[in-house]
């Protein structure tokens, strides 16, 4: 007797069911981040909030540019929980570079950083992330954070205000508050408008969050 293949059919069910949730035109970037597990936990982020791509600025050359390589690495997809499979990521050598690429589509640029002098600052909850068609999210590296190049070129600087005796969060933690923030504003927002620049409101808002099974637990809360 053969063992049955697993069918895939389930899979295709969930990817059919979340394709009108996720955040079009909406990109996370890391900028030369140096722990290989805070981009898995980046990656499940992403996958899990809705936004649709992952950029990495890598001038060490410690990711390969073929992403069918990277979903099968198996460090990214033990810390994303298997979400880099299901997620689209791009690497650049330089952060200049992938600024270029970003600009030449059309994309504007936010950064994940303490107030900078001389630059538009604003802490995350005072934002509207709706404004721009086209979004990149920056988060800089755990040692260093963002950098100047990266401020320089960016719209505004994005802070989560904190209130306790240590004032930083990791990579992982800090991208998640963020992300979750923006992609339910730009979720809301494809809720309500069929066009962008046109705000044409919908005959019928879109639903903003994925009905629970029945039976089934509404989260994987703490795995």
């Amino acid at each position: 007797m053969t063992d049955q293949p697993v069918s895939k059919k389930p899979l295709r069910q969930r990817a059919d069911e979340i394709k009108p949730f996720r955040c079009k035109n909406l990109i996370a970037v890391l900028e030369n981040p140096s722990d290989f597990r805070n981009i898995g936990t980046v990656i499940r982020n992403v996958n899990a909030l809705g936004v649709e791509k992952v950029y990495v600025v890598d001038p060490r050359r410690s990711l390969s540019d073929d992403w069918q390589d990277l979903r099968e690495r198996k460090p990214l997809s033990e810390t994303s929980v298997s979400a880099v499979k299901w997620t689209f990521v791009k690497r650049f050598d330089s952060t200049e570079e992938c600024f270029d690429y970003l600009e030449k589509k059309n994309f504007k640029s936010i950064v994940t950083s303490p107030h900078v002098k001389g630059k538009t600052s604003i802490y995350l909850h005072e934002g509207d992330y709706t404004a721009h068609a086209k979004l990149a999210v920056w988060f800089g590296s755990e040692s260093r954070g963002i950098s100047d190049l990266a401020v320089e070129r960016s719209e505004m600087c994005v802070s989560i205000p904190m209130f306790g005796m240590i004032e930083s969060l990791n990579l992982g933690t800090s991208s998640g508050i963020v992300l979750y923030e923006i992609t339910k504003q730009r979720r809301q927002y494809q809720s309500k408008y069929e066009k962008r620049n046109q705000r044409r409101p919908r005959a019928a808002p879109l639903p903003t969050v994925l009905p629970p099974k029945p039976g089934r637990a509404r989260s994987r809360m703490g795995s």
